[in-house]
């Protein structure tokens, strides 16, 4: 009988597998620190045999490489995916024994690449689930746009014909284990539930409600910016990206600290909130290490810059570097531990303010403070507060220069990208108040708000 065990990386919203028969274990997708997979499999008594990637990635790091190094599995990877390391070769309709029990049958299901394999679990002859990576989603599908516009409606309309082909079929008891849209930005629209089924995504998912003119309109629509990452995650993923190395970063002295901050370097304050707001290094950007810690430093920081990482403890560095190695080549450059006593002592610190949308309320009822919305594109055009600025928190960095003089109440849905872009702009000598809150509350705090 097949088990399959989900593997959460919930930073990135993204899901690996572990399936297996109580003896030997096929891992779908695994991400890129793989010490948590083979952890996973000795706990159970397992052993790795075969490991399968549904599609290169744009949104991480495979471990699929390191993975099979480490355990002598067979890797399965499309034919047609130009890859430069040993894989084992499959195809549409290709069938792999996994042991006397399990096997598993390719199904090619472009859309969200154009070489994207979903993997159908048999088990003792009976369909017991299917590995669905960026094709159908919970309620979605992956996005169809991260080869290039010029690829975006074929692959769309190849998305909408792969859905269709998974519903035909698969008996509608089939459990779906997709890869995204647990929050990665790999999918194209909001993701619901953390189970379903065939039948069940029959009944709810546009893809299968909707014809294809419509599913493919409203998809092209509803597409928004991706991190900028991602550009680089598919030609790693072809290379073969090593296991990574988590081994502690080079303690950096307090005048090293110094010195990359004025340097101009990328020095990241992990702390949360209210601990960076109540004094900080100025020059460093505050990234506190909560959900959306990767994404959004991978969108906003040069891939491959060297970072230094600052946390109140070295188990809070450990964790930023292991979310990082997912997404990051290389390792830190150096970090420090034990909050800004000991990373700049001495040092004068600087604060900042966290207020709520009552607050920006009274202060545009009293003059004429500097709006600034940093959330994306759709997020603005949805619903926006009158008279705000938009600039997105990952083009900020190059386009501060943009804001009229005075002080910046900067804002977003729930106030992480807010405490970004605040700090980037404090470094640039901005008075600066971040609006901790929920949107949500800005229009019962009495705010005008406005759609585009």
């Amino acid at each position: 009988m097949a088990d399959v065990i989900q593997i959460e990386t919930p930073a990135l919203g993204d899901r690996s597998y572990l399936v297996h028969d109580g003896t030997v274990a096929l891992v779908i997708d695994p991400q890129r620190d793989i010490d948590r997979i083979i952890a996973l499999a000795a706990g159970h008594g397992l052993r790795i045999t075969h490991i399968a990637e549904t599609h290169i990635h744009n949104d991480y790091l495979t471990g699929g490489p390191a993975l099979a190094a480490a355990t002598g599995a067979a890797y399965l990877v499309n034919a047609a995916d130009p890859v430069c390391f040993d894989r084992t070769p499959v195809a549409d309709g290709d069938a792999v024994e996994i042991s006397d029990t399990l096997l598993v049958r390719a199904l090619g299901t472009p859309g969200h690449t154009f070489t994207h394999l979903s993997y159908v679990l048999e088990s003792g002859g009976q369909v017991a689930g299917v590995f669905t990576g960026g094709s159908l989603l919970y309620g979605t599908t992956g996005r169809p746009d991260l080869l290039g516009p010029q690829h975006t409606g074929a692959l769309a309309r190849a998305q909408y014909a792969s859905a269709h082909r998974l519903a035909a079929e698969l008996p509608d008891t089939t459990p779906v284990f997709p890869t995204h849209g647990f929050g990665s930005f790999c999918s194209a629209g909001p993701s619901g539930g953390q189970a379903s089924t065939i039948g069940g995504e029959k009944l709810a998912n546009p893809v299968l409600t909707l014809s294809e003119r419509e599913y493919t309109g409203g998809l092209l629509a509803d597409l928004d910016a991706w991190p900028a990452y991602y550009a680089h995650m598919g030609p790693a993923n072809l290379a073969g990206p090593p296991g990574p190395d988590l081994s502690p970063p080079r303690p950096a002295s307090a005048v090293e600290v110094r010195r990359r901050v004025e340097a101009g370097e990328w020095v990241i304050d992990l702390r949360d909130r209210i601990a960076f707001a109540a004094g900080f290094l100025p020059g460093s950007v505050s990234f506190p290490l909560e959900a959306s810690f990767a994404s959004y430093l991978g969108w906003t920081v040069p891939w491959g810059a060297p970072l230094t990482l600052l946390g109140e403890t070295p188990e809070q560095v450990a964790q930023a570097q292991r979310e990082l190695a997912r997404i990051w080549a290389d390792r830190p450059a150096a970090a420090a531990s034990g909050g800004p006593a000991r990373w700049a002592p001495g040092a004068p610190l600087v604060s900042l303010r966290l207020a709520k949308y009552d607050d920006l309320a009274a202060a545009m009822t009293a003059g004429r403070p500097v709006v600034l919305d940093v959330r994306r594109r759709l997020e603005w055009a949805a619903g926006h507060i009158a008279g705000a600025r938009h600039i997105p928190l990952y083009e900020l960095s190059g386009r501060a220069g943009e804001l009229p003089p005075g002080e910046v109440w900067v804002h977003c849905q729930a106030g992480y990208r807010a405490i970004v872009a605040a700090s980037l702009l404090v470094a640039r000598g901005r008075q600066v108040v971040s609006v901790d809150d929920d949107f949500a509350n800005a229009a019962a705090a009495g705010l005008p708000l406005q759609a585009a």
